[in-house]
């Protein structure tokens, strides 16, 4: 129990040592040290790498040699540190350069704006690709109300700090379990006021999610972004997100439809199963900004391979 109280405070130490000193540094000095940090962690092969590397091989397909699926691993875990360096810079970076490096298509903008102006809300599900907050905070930053929902991490003071990081650029926070009120009503209350839930959609935490087909393979997916929108009547879109040299981008496209004539079990069941076939459309076309170092389908093992 103490030791797990010690790992737990340098965790939390180490994550405030990175939102404390990388900004302060310049990014110029800053940048090629994520970088060697990255390829360092895919010479050594860990747990998260080589969990990575099973699922680009599902995205890639079994035709891909392995000396390129090498590469594609090394450049994803460089753009998985790239991350990590832009969230820990992100609250000190100018509002203006926030907004100006997010690029997103102008048809999937004026989508997101005219579903907004509607009134009712617009439910996006992401995927844990590029640069989710840096779209979170550009929404916020243009006058376009954001929320979301966090996983409570273990220690509480991580979770703490993940929240009061979210809030400083802008996206309001809820927590996943623990809160006063259930999730989904208080999202839904955000919906009905005009507000832009955003919702991390490629990877289930509950156990309970819609079983969907996802790059050849069954996994599940969150049944919440369906239910939020056919709770309350909002667009349910989809955020695809990915990285080029200097800036990050994205895509919106949807809204998802809502099936007719079925039941409301089978409705989330089908648009669940849109979410899942967008987000992979976007993968595919950008495998190595998919930042997945977890186990994602059923029929793989809960160990990590070797």
């Amino acid at each position: 129990m103490r030791g797990a109280r010690l790992l737990d405070r340098l965790t939390e130490s180490g994550y405030a040592a990175g939102w404390r000193l990388v900004r302060t540094l310049p990014a110029p000095a800053t940048r090629p040290l994520f970088r060697r940090g990255a390829d360092l962690a895919a010479r050594r092969s860990g747990q998260g790498t080589r969990r990575l590397r099973a699922n680009l091989r599902r995205v890639v397909g079994p035709a891909v040699p392995e000396p390129e699926l090498d590469l594609l691993v090394r450049d994803a875990l460089r753009s998985y540190a790239r991350y990590w360096l832009e969230a820990f810079r992100l609250p000190s970076v100018p509002r203006d350069e926030v907004v100006q490096t997010m690029r997103l298509d102008p048809e999937g903008v004026d989508l997101l704006d005219r579903c907004l102006a509607a009134g009712r809300g617009v439910v996006v599900a992401l995927g844990h690709s590029g640069n989710w907050d840096h779209a979170g905070a550009w929404a916020a930053y243009t006058g376009r109300p954001v929320v979301s929902v966090a996983e409570r991490l273990k220690p509480a003071g991580l979770y703490d700090r993940f929240v009061a990081y979210r809030e400083s650029i802008g996206i309001s926070v809820l927590p996943l379990t623990g809160g006063r009120r259930q999730p989904l009503d208080e999202l839904a209350e955000r919906l009905r006021a005009g507000e832009l839930v955003c919702l991390l959609a490629d990877r289930d935490l509950s156990r309970r999610g819609v079983e969907v087909s996802f790059f050849g393979g069954r996994t599940r997916m969150p049944a919440g972004p369906a239910l939020l929108a056919l709770r309350t009547g909002a667009p349910l879109l989809v955020a695809r997100l990915w990285y080029d040299e200097t800036s990050s981008r994205g895509s919106i496209v949807g809204p998802i439809a809502v099936p007719a004539g079925v039941d409301r079990l089978a409705q989330v069941a089908a648009m669940t199963q849109e979410v899942a076939d967008s987000l992979a459309e976007g993968i595919a076309a950008h495998p190595r900004d998919w930042h997945m170092l977890q186990r994602m389908w059923l029929d793989e093992p809960d160990g990590t391979p070797a």
